[in-house]
């Protein structure tokens, strides 16, 4: 699957590296050599002259001059040879090109790799810091409902306390009222009996 996308990518790269040359050179008959070929060359610029060896398909040439149906040319190697000129083409052959774009798709898989590793990070470091948040916030929210739950209870006791001391104050009041009423009861109880009760009477004193 691996290898079919890269052929796919090199494919797609070469058709649009091909299409605009060959459709400006169109009008002018252009024909590429396959890649399965060979090229023979000659001495010199006729078909009399004597053919010297071969250029492999796609191979890079230099041109140095034109005569007739024949151009010379220079390969890597440095040999000068005559070869026909409509087997020569003035873009890279796709022989030539692919090993490039093949480490250009390549590069481009790596760079995809790694965006794909840097994202995965990304996504992972994200889902690791949610997670601590969402612990985070259910343990506030535990916390939360604990301090209500207390809240509760200490409102329950100050109401049972507050009743309590409401009581207490009744009571107390009550006391008082009776304490009061007694002491009062008591004074006016013995208001009423002292005048009534009997006066000894004074011994007089005679003086002879």
């Amino acid at each position: 699957m691996k290898h079919r996308f890269r052929f796919f990518l090199a494919g797609a790269a070469l058709g649009l590296a091909a299409s605009p040359l060959h459709a400006q050179q169109a009008d002018d008959n252009a024909r590429w050599v396959s890649d399965e070929l060979t090229t023979y060359v000659r001495s010199g610029p006729t078909d009399g002259y004597r053919i010297v060896g071969t250029l492999t398909a796609g191979e890079p040439v230099t041109l140095l001059e034109t005569s007739g149906n024949y151009s010379r040319v220079e390969n890597g190697d440095g040999n000068r040879v005559w070869i026909l000129s409509n087997e020569l083409q003035s873009s890279p052959s796709a022989s030539y090109q692919l090993p490039r774009l093949e480490e250009q798709v390549a590069e481009l898989e790596a760079e995809l790799g790694g965006i794909n590793e840097t994202w995965e990070n990304r996504v992972s470091a994200m889902t690791k810091t949610l997670e601590v948040r969402e612990q985070r916030i259910a343990e506030l929210e535990a916390r939360n409902r604990e301090l209500d739950s207390e809240a509760d209870r200490s409102r329950s006791t100050i109401r049972q306390l507050q009743a309590r001391l409401d009581t207490q104050e009744e009571d107390l009041l009550m006391r008082y009222f009776m304490y009061g009423g007694g002491v009062a009861g008591a004074g006016l109880l013995v208001g009423l009996i002292i005048p009534h009760l009997p006066r000894k009477r004074r011994k007089r004193d005679r003086w002879f």
